[in-house]
């Protein structure tokens, strides 16, 4: 039997058609490692050995009927817990959907069983998906298995976490303001953020609703594009999701990119840390070396992001966390009135950052400061969305360091919300201009910690970004 640790998914594909294991057996020795390695890291915070036994088995039973098993047959999966599994517990990470059992699955979660994805377990997050270190999960904080005493980043840090520990080969984690590029960044993998529509947000629970993509983590570009290409596309049930087809990521990104023109924005250069800073750069001159056109550019609203970004996310989510009062969903404090039980019941089961981004949302909301705060900040986003136009008709793609440091230690930002916020300064901008964009591994740090390189291209043209990432990968990265 393969090292379930390293495997990928053309290798779990490869060992599966040779008849070097079964699916089954593969679910069996993935749940078993999951569950040994759980404690270091606490990136799952719930196991699915019934779905991921009764998957494998139409797998095997597919293959020995000699049909095509499917894209991600056989691959060990985690999914963020904001993301709905049918029959398995998906909480948000929140005391408020502790015991919330859905009926219903994701679509993307749909699309990866149809594609034989062995889905093992639920991976921690910050609450509700806000934060930006995943010390926010109302069940603990994960740790980086990089180096266990820092983050692993967030919200989607057991997503990212679970794949570098290598108790799942890929995963799926959603990005509202760089929940994706950012642990993907300090554990050291791939991880996309696609274009806002490219996969449908039907059952992905609420934050801020013009803003969440769901994405994924792997351990190589190869293996994130196939994850990929099995969840795109139109969805009826998602009025946002797209009409736009869904290219053969495989072949476009194994062309080459010389010739190719990189843009560089200089304003998310200024105040990066020394240490990511010759990463980043050591990371261009291997484009450079690749044939790549690489020239500087300039995105002059970022300075508005953080801004304008927490404006508008707070303000959605106080609109999308409304439904959380006590009548639905599974918990409610008790009280002798109606209003007594809504009140109680929101102060009980929400963590410290839902109701700070609840109480930000509900004031820039608020009569009097809608215009002010909220309809101004849509301006703004608009004219950052028109920065990434204008710079992607010089060139084809823009490189960027993903955040200004690496994983920082547990417990060093969690008392000062701004700094926090802060640590999401370079990825925002993307979500705000619902671009693809992705982290792509670009060497460690003299500590060991890993570096990010992140890569935005237009709308839709995920395939440009892959295969620059692809590219880069292949020449070896930054050591």
């Amino acid at each position: 039997m393969e090292n379930i640790s390293s495997l990928t998914i053309a290798q779990v594909r490869d060992g599966l058609r040779e008849k070097k294991f079964s699916a089954t057996e593969l679910a069996g020795q993935a749940l078993r490692f999951a569950e040994a390695e759980n404690s270091k890291t606490n990136g799952y915070l719930t196991f699915s050995p019934e779905l991921a036994t009764a998957t494998a088995k139409v797998v095997d039973e597919k293959i020995a009927r000699g049909e095509d098993p499917g894209l991600l047959a056989g691959v060990p999966i985690g999914v963020k817990d904001v993301i709905s599994t049918k029959g398995v517990r998906t909480t948000c990470a929140s005391r408020m959907l502790e015991h919330y059992i859905p009926p219903y699955d994701a679509t993307a979660v749909e699309r990866l069983k149809a594609a034989g994805a062995l889905i093992i377990g639920k991976a921690n997050c910050d609450e509700f998906a806000m934060g930006s270190s995943n010390e926010n999960s109302a069940f603990g904080p994960v740790r980086n298995p990089v180096a266990l005493d820092r983050v692993p980043g967030g919200s989607s840090g057991g997503s990212a976490a679970v794949v570098a520990q290598g108790t799942a080969v890929a995963s799926l984690g959603s990005d509202t303001g760089g929940s994706i590029r950012q642990p993907a960044s300090f554990c050291g993998v791939v991880g996309v953020t696609p274009t806002y529509g490219r996969i449908s947000r039907y059952g992905l629970v609420a934050f801020a609703s013009s803003l969440d993509h769901i994405g994924p983590f792997a351990r190589n570009v190869s293996d994130a594009a196939t994850v990929l290409e099995a969840i795109a596309g139109r969805d009826e049930l998602d009025a946002t999701s797209a009409f736009a087809p869904v290219d053969d990521y495989q072949t476009e990104m194994r062309k080459p990119v010389k010739g190719m023109k990189i843009g560089i924005p200089k304003e998310y250069f200024e105040g990066l840390a020394a240490e990511t800073g010759d990463k980043i750069h050591a990371g261009l001159d291997v484009l450079r070396k690749l044939g790549c056109e690489v020239k500087e550019v300039s995105l002059p609203h970022t300075p508005y992001a953080i801004s304008t970004y927490y404006i508008i996310c707070t303000a959605e989510a106080s609109s999308n966390l409304a439904r959380y009062d006590g009548v639905r969903y599974t918990a409610r404090a008790e009280a002798s009135t109606l209003g007594e039980m809504y009140a109680r019941t929101r102060d009980s089961f929400f963590g410290m950052e839902c109701k700070r981004r609840i109480m930000l949302g509900t004031y820039v909301l608020s009569h009097g400061y809608y215009d002010a705060y909220y309809l101004k900040a849509q301006k703004v986003r608009s004219l950052i969305a028109a920065d990434y136009s204008n710079a992607l008709k010089e060139v084809d793609a823009l490189v960027a360091p993903v955040s200004p440091f690496p994983a920082f230690k547990l417990g060093e930002k969690i008392a000062d919300p701004m700094q926090m916020y802060l640590s999401d300064i370079y990825t925002i901008t993307g979500d705000l201009a619902g671009i693809p964009c992705m982290s792509v591994p670009c060497g460690v740090t003299p500590e060991g910690l890993p570096v990010g390189m992140q890569i935005f291209a237009g709308h839709f043209q995920e395939s440009t970004m892959f295969r620059l990432a692809y590219a880069f990968e292949q020449a070896g990265g930054v050591a």
